[in-house]
């Protein structure tokens, strides 16, 4: 049996290549059903997510060389990329090291922020629709499996993800952390840049109540409130929705603040002393510093959660040394069940072997008996003809490999037959 891995993922590939090589869901069950029915592939997973695209799959022995050829060439053809596109980024992994990447992968040391959770419910959800489509037999099963058992050992012994370390994902959880369900939340963002994209998206993720998008152009603040199911406004219309918003995150490029105290203040006086988390991500501030006199308003700038970020980091970089370890010890552990499963077929072979040989001295006994010959005689010529029976071709391989000074196989076969 052969494992593999072909794929690329935000290391080695630019944006605008994973772009061309995400699969939707109903793109990959489609891709699945052809793909099982080459003759190199015969069990496969498509794990697509906006970093990664990869291809995890088993292929016999006799095909694996030619399967990763076959494999990046039909991943050109059926996303349209230049084959030398792919050349350049494509990485393919088998047996040991597809294992262990799958297990890094599953446990987010892997991913752009060490530790991140969301991947390994994209695996399962991978796993899962690779299973309804019944591209998924037992070595893909045994393998996933391992993994999300394993994963979930390691994230719990480890704490691996629960120490944030990127500044959008640490107001995302500091949020949480003061309003303990999000889902009732209105939330106000201010600003429309890469890092309140992110931010959004963390809380569309964990479905906050609603989104609120003010942006210095409103057409911006729209598009990007579009793509999140939020509200686009400009920013002299923030003042009519701070009343009925709890969380404010903001992160422009404004020399100047964009929320003042006297502003906020007029909307606290509908609030009913209901908190107010605001966290200012920008430097310069967004948010004027007065604004933390206010009675229950809770205001963090940037060096305030600077700080959460390296203790996570480092917390995080302990966590992931840990987790690479346990990794190994469980590829070791994996690769040798496999080996394990290979026995298997010999086993079984042996047993078969040593059944007919019975089958066959027990015929002979009893036809004696039927005879009329002594049953005491009979038992001592069956223990015979069996003993011998079963010790002729071991005995004929053993003489062979003495002749040819085979001394590996003769120290093999004592430690085989349990020989002192």
């Amino acid at each position: 049996m052969t494992l593999l891995t072909l794929g690329l993922n935000h290391k080695v590939a630019p944006i605008k290549l994973r772009e061309k090589l995400t699969f939707s869901p109903a793109q990959s069950q489609q891709a699945l059903l052809e793909l099982i029915k080459q003759e190199p592939v015969h069990e496969a997973i498509i794990l697509s997510t906006c970093n990664r695209t990869e291809v995890y799959y088993k292929s016999l022995p006799e095909a694996e060389l030619n399967s990763s050829a076959f494999l990046q060439a039909w991943l050109s053809e059926h996303c349209t990329v230049v084959p030398e596109e792919l050349d350049a980024c494509c990485y393919a992994l088998n047996n040991r090291q597809a294992i262990q990447h799958l297990l890094r992968v599953a446990n987010g040391l892997d991913s752009m922020v060490i530790g991140e959770s969301q991947i390994l419910g994209q695996i399962k959800s991978a796993y899962s629709l690779a299973e309804s489509v019944g591209a998924i037999g037992s070595h893909l099963r045994r393998l996933f499996q391992y993994v999300f058992s394993v994963s979930k050992q390691i994230r719990t012994m480890t704490g691996i993800g629960t120490n944030p370390i990127s500044l959008a994902f640490v107001a995302v959880d500091l949020a949480k952390r003061i309003f303990t369900d999000l889902t009732k939340t209105n939330v106000l963002l201010i600003g429309a840049g890469q890092t309140i994209e992110l931010v959004t998206s963390y809380l569309h993720d964990i479905n906050a109540q609603q989104l609120i998008i003010a942006g210095r152009s409103r057409r911006k603040a729209l598009n990007l409130a579009e793509r999140f199911n939020g509200i686009g406004i400009s920013l002299e219309e923030m003042p009519k929705y701070l009343a009925n918003t709890d969380i404010i995150i903001s992160a422009t490029s404004s020399p100047l603040p964009v929320l003042d105290k006297s502003t906020l203040v007029t909307a606290l006086k509908s609030r009913k002393r209901r908190p107010m988390l605001l966290l200012d991500i920008a430097a310069p501030r967004d948010i004027d510093p007065d604004i933390a006199e206010c009675e229950d308003i809770y205001l963090y700038n940037l060096d305030d959660l600077q700080q959460v970020i390296a203790d996570g980091y480092n917390q995080r970089q302990h966590a992931a040394k840990l987790a690479e370890a346990m990794i190994d010890a469980h590829v070791e552990y994996f690769i040798r069940r496999l080996q394990s499963l290979d026995a298997v077929d010999t086993i079984k072979s042996y047993r078969q072997q040593v059944a007919n040989v019975r089958e066959q001295c027990l015929v002979y006994a009893m036809q004696r008996l039927q005879r009329g010959a002594d049953p005491g005689d009979v038992l001592v010529r069956l223990a015979h003809d069996l003993s011998n029976k079963l010790m002729h071709e071991p005995c004929t391989q053993l003489r062979r490999a003495s002749f040819d000074g085979c001394v590996e196989l003769m120290q093999s076969a004592k430690q085989l037959l349990g020989i002192e």
